[in-house]
């Protein structure tokens, strides 16, 4: 889902603007669109992984995208919501800004909060590319659907390992797995989009 159309717009020059921004606002309940200029506009730029860090030490996460002019991009960074799985990536920029002395208490919160209701580690398994029971069992069943799995980039393997971990039902899951025996059987790779036809 987009965010709403009234969601404010905020420019920040550097990380430290970021920081301080984050600082006075970290407790709001909805996000807002940080505007950063490209790398092309020097001291002004300030690095994606810097960005991403400092969403971290507050306990926020970055998610969309967006062009905002040559100059300047946008990215949609809102409070990190319970339930939201965290990358092994950003686990790892946990343990950088903890050895900097740059987490906040806010930040801790959601980690803590993370390593409660299991969210800290439920992408490990799909990190480490373990392809889980019923998955397995439906290569079985179609013979040389596995190595066609095994020729895919790691990328899209990853993708439709968590696309599988996210599904909700029984039903749901069932049916991605049989999207990826498709795809594997069709010679595509699941998931992926692709351009509407014309009508």
């Amino acid at each position: 889902m987009p965010p709403p159309a009234d969601t404010p717009e905020i420019e920040v020059p550097s990380r430290a603007v970021l920081r301080d921004w984050l600082a006075a606002n970290h407790t709001r309940k909805s996000g807002v669109w940080l505007v950063t200029y490209k790398k092309s506009e020097g001291a002004l730029h300030t690095p994606y992984p810097d960005v991403v860090q400092e969403c971290l030490a507050f306990g926020w996460v970055d998610s969309l995208p967006r062009k905002k002019d040559d100059r300047r991009s946008m990215l949609y960074i809102a409070p990190r919501k319970p339930g939201a799985n965290w990358s092994r990536v950003n686990k790892g920029h946990v343990a950088v800004l903890e050895a900097a002395g740059l987490m906040t208490d806010a930040g801790r919160a959601a980690v803590a909060r993370a390593k409660t209701d299991g969210t800290w580690g439920a992408l490990d398994a799909v990190e480490d590319g373990e392809i889980p029971a019923d998955l397995a069992a439906a290569f079985a069943t179609n013979p040389g659907t596995e190595a066609i799995w095994h020729g895919w980039p790691r990328s899209v393997r990853r993708g439709a390992l968590e696309i599988l971990l996210n599904a909700k039902r029984p039903e749901t899951r069932a049916a991605r797995i049989a999207g990826i025996i498709d795809s594997a059987m069709a010679g595509t790779r699941p998931f992926q989009w692709r351009p509407r036809a014309p009508s």
